[in-house]
């Protein structure tokens, strides 16, 4: 295919909604989808200027869209993609076969767009596609985002290809909980229970910090996700699982599944309970649910946590690509390339701008 798609600006999120619509199951990515984007639109950048583009064939059909929103305008102009922020996992959205061609508009969007001076942040871009040779620029950050390969194999054929340790592990822990409570998991699929669900696991997740906050569901982030879950649980991605003992929620898990694809976003637990090891015997559970249910991939998103290495079996991992324009985008680069030289605390600070 011709890498020379054409650009067409679009007014905003709306104007993409049907093409959106239509390509993101080809992405696999549920971070990619037009219900994502539009809750963080709505809660997390009421008012950033968008950057919304479709790139089509000659014949007039979009082969992807390119959603991006400017995060800063001065003292340097700062583009990055729609969802930065909450999402494990960004890129243009178009069909694997696409990408090489999606990646070079992508490049002219953003061309166009900064002209002489200015920073593209293209974040979280996959490791295992080709984005992140086809759009080029530098390479600022790599992340670990460890998978599960399910590929047809049973949860038992799993479990033989790990560790007798942790075989034994993943068996006992469970029936030991069996054993001495009522376990019980339950899956959120009522609509009336979503918010009483949600607002459990958001407590039981600021129950992990001393401080009860995380940042994860912090300020218009706990809006944004009841806002998206309940349009998941309508269209059948969402995967909200509680597990309680006695009749008590003592942990909970938060994800979802698109296009065959199970993501594992956030979870939570009563450190009461945490010599019972009730996050690691939800965590497997869901595990086996989603091999039962006969998923092609189990995602851990991002972050390369030790218990989640302990399950993954690869990490094809997302990449932050930085494109430089003019003498003050080059001075902005820079000075992200020296903040990861800096304590966690600057550099998260840093990171955090126009996130």
């Amino acid at each position: 295919m011709s890498n020379d798609l054409e650009l067409e600006r679009l007014p905003d999120l709306a104007a993409a909604r049907d093409d959106w619509t239509r390509l993101a199951p080809q992405t696999a990515n549920v971070f990619s989808t037009f219900e994502w984007a539009d809750a963080w639109r709505r809660h997390l950048a009421p008012d950033a200027e968008l950057v919304i583009a479709s790139c089509r064939r000659g014949d007039g059909e979009a082969v992807g869209i390119l959603p991006l929103y400017v995060a800063r305008a001065a003292p340097v102009r700062l583009l990055r993609i729609v969802g930065t922020g909450p999402g494990d996992q960004l890129g243009p959205v178009c069909a694997p076969g696409d990408q090489p061609a999606a990646a070079a508009a992508l490049r002219r969007l953003v061309g166009d767009e900064l002209r002489r001076s200015g920073l593209f942040l293209a974040e979280r871009l996959p490791g295992d596609g080709e984005v992140v040779t086809a759009l080029g620029g530098t390479v600022v950050r790599p992340a670990p985002s460890p998978v599960v390969s399910v590929n047809g194999h049973s949860f038992d054929d799993y479990l033989a290809a790990r560790s007798r340790n942790f075989r034994e592990q993943v068996r006992r822990r469970e029936r030991k909980l069996a054993r001495e409570h009522q376990l019980t998991y339950r899956l959120t699929r009522d609509p009336d229970e979503l918010e009483r669900d949600m607002q459990t696991l958001i407590a039981l997740h600021r129950a992990r910090w001393e401080d009860g906050e995380t940042g994860a569901f912090e300020g218009p982030r706990a809006a944004f996700h009841l806002d998206f879950a309940a349009r998941a649980l309508e269209r059948g991605w969402l995967r909200l699982w509680t597990m309680e003992l006695d009749g008590q929620a003592v942990a909970a898990w938060y994800g979802f599944r698109f296009a065959g694809i199970e993501v594992y976003y956030q979870a939570g637990r009563d450190p009461a309970f945490d010599s019972k090891a009730v996050g690691f015997v939800l965590l497997a559970h869901s595990i086996r649910s989603a091999f039962e249910d006969g998923v092609k991939e189990y995602r851990f998103g991002l972050g390369g946590e030790e218990y989640k290495a302990r399950f993954a079996d690869r990490d094809p991992g997302v990449t932050t690509v930085a494109i430089a324009a003019g003498a003050r985008g080059r001075a902005a680069l820079a000075s992200i390339h020296a903040a990861r030289r800096m304590p966690d605390r600057i550099r998260s600070w840093v990171w955090r701008v126009g996130g």
